[in-house]
């Protein structure tokens, strides 16, 4: 598995991570404090506010698990990949693709995100 795959599935991990406490800590273990998310829907500045976008998906969608589709493409400090959002065991309403970059210190430092597919 390459240091980019094991990045986003850190990422992906942090996004299903329903506890609190859980899921603030890999945030703040995966995201530099100046972090920028940005997706047609949402923007984020911050490790706290991607903890409250996250929170606020997680209400919006309950029970949805994110999935990561195919390989991690990486080059350069950054990553591209696609994932799908739903109840496990049912087809997926959620798809898209994020790009993530990469800060010296290995976490990341922007995300990309762009819809495929939703309800």
């Amino acid at each position: 598995m390459s240091e980019y795959e094991k990045l986003v599935d850190q990422y992906i991990e942090a996004w299903n991570a329903t506890d609190p406490a859980t899921r603030r800590a890999a945030i703040d273990a995966l995201f530099t404090p100046d972090v920028t998310f940005v997706d047609p829907m949402s923007t984020a500045r911050g490790p706290g506010e991607i903890d409250w976008l996250i929170a606020g998906v997680q209400s919006q969608f309950p029970g949805f698990v994110i999935s990561r589709l195919g390989p991690v493409d990486g080059h350069h400090d950054q990553a591209r990949f696609t994932w799908e959002a739903g109840l496990p065991g049912q087809p997926a309403p959620v798809a898209g693709f994020d790009v993530v970059t990469i800060a010296p210190d290995g976490r990341i430092n922007q995300v990309l995100g762009f819809l495929d597919r939703t309800p």
